[in-house]
């Protein structure tokens, strides 16, 4: 699993029945910073992931990709590689409040 924020949505009219009525969101990783763990740093790359849990633009969410992302329920079948499966409320690292979704 890793931590991504949301960045924006995909609009397919045409895709595959399993997905269909589907929500499909472009997130972009966010790693701790390894020169400052008491910060995350964007990951270099997007990805697209299938919404299971009702995300939005902005939040910081939970994903899990390959195998396991068909293991989430609804997605037994489904041709998928990413999907969110949780929207974070807080991290901590190291005893240091990363991220809070209240502040």
């Amino acid at each position: 699993m890793l931590l991504a924020r949301v960045q924006g949505a995909i609009v397919a009219t045409k895709k595959d029945p399993a997905i269909d009525g589907r929500k499909l969101l472009v997130l972009r990783p966010e790693f701790v910073d390894p020169e400052d763990p008491t910060r995350f740093r964007p990951g270099p790359n997007t990805m697209v992931a299938v919404d299971s849990v009702g995300a939005g633009a902005g939040e910081l969410v939970l994903v899990c990709q390959g195998s396991s992302a068909r293991l989430a329920p609804g997605f037994e079948q489904s041709p998928v590689d990413a999907v969110i499966v949780g929207i974070v409320d807080s991290v901590d690292v190291l005893g240091q409040k990363l991220y809070s979704a209240t502040d």
